[in-house]
């Protein structure tokens, strides 16, 4: 037996894990790393099935190339030169527009997605990127680039230090947390309680996280940001505000929150005024309090009104960068600052004329980009990592679309509902035989904090890793060939790379030899040697060898106000009243007077699953990881259900199991997501199949300004089954 530690990367809490293999490799336990800084040990039921996941005997672990419907394995070589010549048959024919990239969730999770799938995307020269961001956190993104001209200047509750918390759409005893990596979030928010601190949640659901807050408050779904309006309103009116950072924008702010009084929403969000009064004095007087809200508030039809009120109270509350109230991670290594202010809508859509935001277009019109003919029509697809037909909004059409395509290359490790319709599949290795570095999480952490995973197994023998099988894709996609050196895409990266930072006044290697930093980079692989660079150059100025000395993680201590080091505004200050988010607030005032529908449709998370892809785990399926509709008993006596309900949207209809609970307020019901699973070759997700909540959503519907896709406050009718 040995033992080995690296970091749990099936979800946003980067949780240290303990294993202990026998010497074929095979995994025999996972605990929680004690001995990790940020995590102390803690570990829930996915980091604790992490060998399963890896040993699954229906991951792929050759290419699969599929002509007509029968699918063969296939050579690495073989593979990539069909790929290449798939590519070359669209874009010689189409031009480079007619091929759209995917980008999925894991994507955020692999030190490969952060790494190569940008100079991917630059390499295939289109503007039509989508990716899950578009079905989850865009709005908050775009509220932040707004406001501190960042779109990555995102700020997190210190939850460590602060007394007074309010949470909205969030319910991190099932997610482990989201846009607030945080470890043991149940634990913190013990201690929070434990400290005297005050916790409220609200939710259209009392979820385990409301369960355990010192109170709950039920919300109509999709109405967030009246209560929030509500709040603020009261702030200004009656001169609770105190804010410590420079400003612009108050004034018009003040006027637009005229007409959101308490009295005004209480009816639209069903909470009522005089709660709402009591909200913003309890903010305003704790001692620090920090507002946080995620995807309830994000997947909803004002997602960025919402994500931008929160911030625009907790600097109301003179809680922005600030201990104890919401503040700004500083990481070991800088993803890149920007040099200009943030905008959206620098391209549009082809066919619906949806804003691109943070480089991509909404995964909402993904569709109608490819059955929409004329010229740009998408005729290819490169999916890295995603399902789509199962998380993106009416994924039924999805599917339909994706049959049409010319081409389709997937980088993923099952043949599942997107990929199989694929023409080629690329299967990364599985996850212990991968490095790991939470390049895009730990910007969001609640403590500053780094930590890096060697490989705990060697590599398979003629298997490349996911990081070259992604810079292999770029080397096609520019014209390199099938058979060029990937490790050729590092190498120009890093010279790039190496040259600017010392031609970059100020920084810490300025007028260095860029050659001589190069001889000194550590890494074992391209990979690697670039996350050793980006180490040196950042911040702390630590480097790989330094992480390799530490391998249960190096603690950087507690966030530090850093507000000016964020700040991209053109104004030079916090913009409280965006033009884009002024202009959407006509749009939300139009809804006030508007009649709510009858019953609504929200998601919800499960703590043993992660979207579509921890399906095929067995210890991860069953227990109350299951697909049923929840509903409340007063719903299920009015409508004359029985066990069973047809549930219809404008989108379509699904038949399903119902779970009466008195834990949903009425007119609400909740479907988990990630679930539908078919024709694949996941013998245990098909086992388990439930419906795909997708089939209801619509995508025409979706939050302006940032184009997310709008999942939560879906309208639906209920009859018997």
């Amino acid at each position: 037996m040995r033992t080995a530690h690296r970091t749990c990367p099936l979800c946003e809490a980067v949780c240290g894990l303990r294993l202990t293999l026998d010497d074929t490799g095979h995994v025999t336990s996972v605990k929680g790393d004690p001995d990790d800084p940020f995590s102390k040990g803690f570990i829930c039921p996915k980091g604790a099935s992490l060998g399963a996941l890896d040993e699954d005997p229906d991951r792929l672990r050759v290419p699969m190339i599929r002509t007509g419907g029968e699918w063969r394995e296939a050579g690495w070589d073989e593979a990539f030169e069909a790929v290449e010549r798939g590519l070359a048959s669209v874009t010689e024919a189409h031009g480079r527009q007619a091929v759209a990239v995917y980008l999925g969730n894991p994507n955020a999770h692999t030190m490969a997605g952060a790494l190569y799938n940008p100079p991917l995307i630059k390499a295939l020269g289109t503007r039509n990127v989508f990716s899950a961001s578009t079905a989850d956190q865009m709005p908050k993104h775009v509220s932040c680039g707004l406001m501190f001209g960042d779109p990555l200047a995102i700020p997190v509750p210190d939850l460590d230090r602060t007394d007074y918390l309010l949470m909205l759409g969030a319910n991190p005893l099932e997610s482990n947390g989201s846009l607030c990596t945080a470890p043991d979030f149940p634990g913190r928010l013990k201690a929070l309680r434990r400290r005297g601190g005050r916790f409220v949640v609200v939710d259209p659901r009392r979820t385990r996280t409301a369960a355990l807050a010192d109170e709950h408050l039920f919300v109509r779904p999709g109405t967030d940001a009246y209560l929030l309006f509500g709040i603020v309103h009261t702030l200004l009116a009656e001169d609770l505000a105190a804010v410590r950072v420079e400003t612009a924008g108050l004034a018009e702010l003040r006027e637009l929150a005229g007409e959101f009084s308490p009295k005004a929403v209480a009816e639209v969000c069903g909470v009522p005024a005089e709660t709402i009064v009591r909200l913003a004095h309890e903010l305003a007087a704790a001692p620090t309090s920090a507002v946080y809200a995620r995807i309830g508030t994000c997947t909803a039809e004002f997602g960025t009104i919402a994500q931008w009120l929160v911030d625009v109270i907790n600097v109301l509350t003179g809680n922005l960068d600030r201990p104890g109230g919401v503040m700004f991670a500083k990481t070991a290594v800088e993803l890149g600052r920007r040099s200009r202010p943030y905008t959206t809508g620098r391209w549009r859509s082809r066919v619906r004329g949806l804003p691109e935001a943070n480089g991509e277009l909404p995964v909402a019109t993904l569709a109608d980009e490819i059955e929409t003919p004329g010229e740009g029509q998408v005729r290819a697809l490169v999916a890295v990592a995603g399902n789509p037909v199962l998380s993106a909004p009416n994924g039924t059409r999805l599917d339909r679309a994706f049959a049409g395509l010319e081409f389709m290359v997937a980088v993923d490790p099952y043949l599942n509902e997107t990929t199989r319709h694929a023409h080629v599949i690329l299967p990364p290795p599985p996850v212990l035989r991968s490095p790991h570095y939470d390049l895009s999480l730990l910007f969001v952490a609640v403590r500053n904090y780094a930590r890096f995973s060697p490989p705990v197994l060697p590599p398979e023998p003629g298997r490349p890793s996911e990081s070259e099988i992604l810079a292999r894709l770029a080397m096609i996609a520019s014209g390199q060939g099938a058979g060029a050196d990937p490790a050729l895409l590092d190498e120009l990266i890093l010279d790039q790379m190496l040259r600017r930072a010392v031609e970059t006044p100020g920084s810490s290697v300025e007028g260095r030899d860029a050659a001589e930093l190069r001889a000194g980079l550590d890494g074992e692989s391209g990979a690697e040697l670039r996350l050793d660079a980006m180490l040196k150059l950042g911040p702390y100025g630590l480097s790989l060898a330094a992480l390799r000395e530490h391998p249960h993680g190096i603690d950087l201590g507690p966030l530090q106000p850093r507000l000016a080091e964020v700040l991209r505004t053109a104004s030079g200050r916090v913009e409280l009243a965006p033009p884009q988010l002024v202009e959407d607030v006509a749009r939300l005032r139009g809804r006030l007077d508007a009649p709510p529908a009858e019953i609504v449709l929200i998601g919800r998370r499960h703590l043993r699953s992660n979207n579509s892809w921890l399906h095929n785990v067995g210890p991860l399926v069953g227990g109350s990881n299951r697909c049923t509709l929840q509903i409340n008993p007063a719903d299920v006596a009015r409508l004359g259900l029985g066990g069973h309900a047809l549930v219809r949207s404008a989108a379509g209809e699904l038949t399903v199991p119902l779970e009466p609970t008195d834990t949903i307020m009425p007119g609400v019901v909740s479907l988990p997501h990630g679930w539908g699973h078919a024709g694949t070759g996941q013998r245990v997700a098909a086992e388990h199949a439930g419906v795909s909540v997708n089939a209801l959503t619509d995508e025409s519907a979706v939050d302006v300004p940032s184009g997310n896709a709008v999942f939560n406050g879906v309208p639906v009718t209920l009859t018997p089954a």
